[in-house]
């Protein structure tokens, strides 16, 4: 079964762009998991634009569903002298997903060099897993960098999907082919499979049809985009039918 976790951040952006405390971020979080979401992710960046570092650390006692924490493991908030690796630390979430977020940027936009970070990323994951967490590396639909992924120690994978999201739309087929092949790779290295980034109810089912082992997939801009129109309940619950 392929578990859907909600990326809550968009919610922290509407609420952040006025101040105050609406939308509420933790009860949103709560309310994602009564209506049927099986995981809760967050991403807090440096400049806290939308999740904030308070709000990692808030949400963990009020929910029962997995909760992963994503980042960059050299990020530290700007408001406080206060690193990733501290934060997850103190938390100690069910899962933590490592991903190369360069200082500024817009959204995560490539997935880690296994190959030149081979040695650093052993050590973060070395950490982590000392720690009772379970590591995610945030991967291009890369074979080598998957292979080399696995020598890290890491407990999963990430696909970054923002290409057959892309392509989906021009020849699904096409698309989906290299995430399959990476998807079998990791398999084959004993490796979990998360996926993210631009999954939405357009191309979400033919997905999962094709990588039915897929472990998790974390959604967020499109998700809450929907529910907009259709409410956070009715929106979980098509996301949840596209991996039945």
């Amino acid at each position: 079964m392929t578990k859907l976790s909600v990326n809550i951040n968009k919610v922290a952006t509407i609420r952040n762009a006025r101040g105050g405390n609406t939308p509420d971020v933790l009860k949103f979080a709560q309310d994602c998991e009564r209506f049927g979401a099986q995981g809760i992710t967050v991403h807090p960046r440096p400049d806290e634009r939308h999740i904030r570092y308070a709000d990692a650390l808030a949400i963990k006692p009020l929910i029962g569903v997995e909760y992963n924490i994503e980042g960059n493991p050299q990020g530290v908030a700007q408001s406080r002298p206060y690193g990733f690796v501290d934060l997850v630390k103190e938390i100690k979430p069910a899962q933590v997903t490592l991903v190369p977020d360069a200082e500024g940027v817009l959204t995560s936009n490539a997935g880690w060099d296994t190959v030149k970070n081979q040695d650093y990323l052993k050590d973060v994951v070395t950490e982590f897993k000392s720690s009772g967490i379970r590591v995610s590396i945030f991967i291009d639909a890369d074979s080598q960098m998957i292979e080399m992924a696995a020598k890290t120690g890491t407990d999963r994978v990430e696909l970054y999907t923002e290409s057959y999201a892309r392509e989906y739309p021009v020849d699904r087929e096409s698309a989906i082919k290299s995430f399959v092949e990476a998807a079998k790779v990791a398999r084959d290295c004993g490796l979990g499979l998360n996926a993210g980034h631009d999954l939405s109810l357009e191309n979400l089912a033919y997905f999962h049809q094709q990588i039915p082992w897929c472990d998790e997939v974390s959604i967020g801009h499109a998700l809450i985009s929907d529910a907009l129109y259709l409410g956070i309940e009715e929106t979980i619950h098509r996301y949840l039918d596209c991996l039945k």
